[in-house]
């Protein structure tokens, strides 16, 4: 159960780190699972122990721990989002079979991991100071999904 990398993020899953794992891969351009690592003996003999997906770049290791850990919204995945129709994309694959939205860019996929879609474009508007980013930070505490243009619109006092 090695890894490739010097350092990963381990996300406790009950069962379901390989499906996790590929449906992640899925998700973002230049992914892969990585590798898939199977209990080598007792009553899990052959099924995953660890599956290891690189998401961007950034490593991840999926343990299959069983139900004691359960995901919460204390650890997330943000994805820095290049524009509204990949806020879009992600948000709809991500709220498919049995996930939820939250508020600011926050989602819980089926698997229960919290993610946050964040457009780049976000982040200056909000922390620029001013009465600008006053205002896209009101308008984004209001949205579930964001909108990127409604924010943009709030920064400029339209």
């Amino acid at each position: 159960m090695a890894t490739t990398g010097k350092i990963a993020t381990c996300l406790w899953f009950d069962t379901q780190a390989e499906e996790a794992a590929e449906f992640y891969a899925s998700l973002v351009p230049g992914s892969r699972v990585v590798r898939l690592d199977r209990f080598p003996g007792g009553e899990r003999e052959g099924q995953v122990a660890l599956a290891e997906v690189e998401l961007a770049g950034q490593r991840y290791q999926l343990l299959n721990g069983g139900p004691a850990f359960p995901q919460s919204e204390s650890v997330s995945i943000v994805v820095s989002c290049t524009d509204q129709a990949e806020v879009d994309r992600l948000w709809t694959a991500l709220t498919s079979d049995g996930g939820q939205d939250s508020m600011c860019g926050w989602v819980k996929d089926r698997f229960g991991v919290s993610w946050q879609l964040i457009p780049e474009e976000i982040m200056d508007l909000m922390f620029q100071g001013g009465d600008g980013s006053r205002r896209a930070w009101d308008a984004l505490m209001t949205m579930r999904k964001i909108d990127i243009a409604a924010v943009r619109a709030a920064h400029a006092g339209a």
